[in-house]
């Protein structure tokens, strides 16, 4: 394909669409990681609580803009994706869609997290963080909406491993037959759903305690795409 070809082809936008898309994807997850893999562990160290507060003021808020407009392109342009291929004719019966569609769901409620929760949150936390340095005083509520912000972020770590397993597989590994059969959606969405309802409850309930460490949050992640994998194969009769 020349690059005459990838602007003026309906190809050739495709393409774009899913380049954009993926490099939305790779900024938003590396920086999910980031948080939850480095950041948030070397907070808890002593040397990390004494920066602690200097990074949420200096660091923080420019990881946050890359992470949530990240999350804001990756969830545009995957939503564009899965309507032009509506408009060419793969239909939701077709074993593409199931996994692409169980996959989206996980990335949207990925992408809610990351506006209306984790985002809200953090703003309450930075702003601590600046009149504490200045002297002023705290803010009563910012530990508490750190702490959920923290357990959203930590779903959505666990919510990335078998979003991006669907993901991969619509193409590469297809595995759901192409029924998009009401009982999988209802067992498999469900089951995703309780999962966000345990990120959206506060922390403190026993189901949350796999997320307290980044080794628990990798094998809830695991543990939700093997469990999505049986019951698509059982419910589908593959």
């Amino acid at each position: 394909m020349s690059l005459i070809d990838i602007v003026a082809t309906q190809a050739g936008w495709e393409f774009l669409l899913r380049f954009a898309h993926f490099l939305a994807g790779i900024t938003w997850i590396g920086v999910l990681y980031y948080f939850n893999f480095i950041q948030t562990p070397f907070f808890g160290t002593e040397l990390g609580g004494g920066a602690k507060s200097a990074m949420t003021r200096g660091l923080v808020p420019s990881a946050l803009w890359w992470f949530r407009w990240g999350a804001m392109f990756t969830f545009l342009t995957g939503w564009a994706m899965v309507f032009l291929k509506l408009h060419q004719g793969i239909g939701l019966d077709q074993p593409y869609m199931n996994q692409i569609l169980t996959g989206a769901l996980m990335g949207t409620f990925m992408w809610a997290n990351v506006w209306f929760v984790i985002w809200p949150a953090q703003q309450v936390v930075i702003k601590n963080a600046e009149q504490t340095a200045g002297g002023g005083e705290a803010i009563p509520e910012a530990a508490a909406r750190g702490a959920r912000a923290g357990l959203a972020s930590r779903t959505n770590t666990l919510f990335s491993i078998p979003m991006l397993f669907m993901m991969g597989s619509a193409s590469h590994f297809t595995f759901l037959p192409g029924t998009n059969d009401v009982m999988y959606w209802l067992v498999c969405g469900g089951l995703i759903v309780l999962v966000e309802i345990n990120a959206l409850v506060g922390p403190g309930l026993p189901t949350q305690k796999p997320l307290g460490s980044v080794l628990g949050t990798i094998h809830a992640g695991l543990a939700l795409t093997i469990v999505l994998y049986i019951l698509g194969c059982v419910l589908n009769g593959a």
